[in-house]
């Protein structure tokens, strides 16, 4: 991966329903994709750091989604807990290109020593 990240299409959008989301395997790493009502997409780390709760499987709303297991609740854009725990998730920018879901990766900088 460079530092300018890696763009990677993981299918059509048409495989998430508008109101839903869905889990995408890209190179060991679980993404849930949000389509939005209004057509737009989010995407976060599709496991919940609580107790692994599948996000996708969330219910949502335009700005957050609820893990199904134990409500903690996630900005879909930002990826923090909204009510305060420690506890967050990674977003990345999507959009849609020619018909597919485009996600962006960028290296996760390591923790200074």
């Amino acid at each position: 991966m460079s530092d300018l990240g890696v763009s990677i299409d993981v299918g059509p959008v048409d495989l998430v329903p508008p109101g839903e989301g869905r889990t995408f395997a890209v190179d060991g790493t679980q993404v849930a994709v949000f389509r939005l009502r209004d057509g737009s997409l989010r995407a976060i780390d599709a496991v919940c750091p609580h107790r692994g709760g599948p996000l996708a499987d969330g219910l949502t709303d335009d700005c957050v989604v609820v893990c199904p297991l134990h409500g903690h609740t996630f900005d879909m854009a930002s990826g923090s807990e909204t009510s305060g725990a420690d506890l967050s998730v990674r977003s990345y920018p999507v959009e849609v290109v020619d018909g597919a879901i485009r996600v962006t990766f960028w290296p996760v900088t390591p923790p200074a020593v």
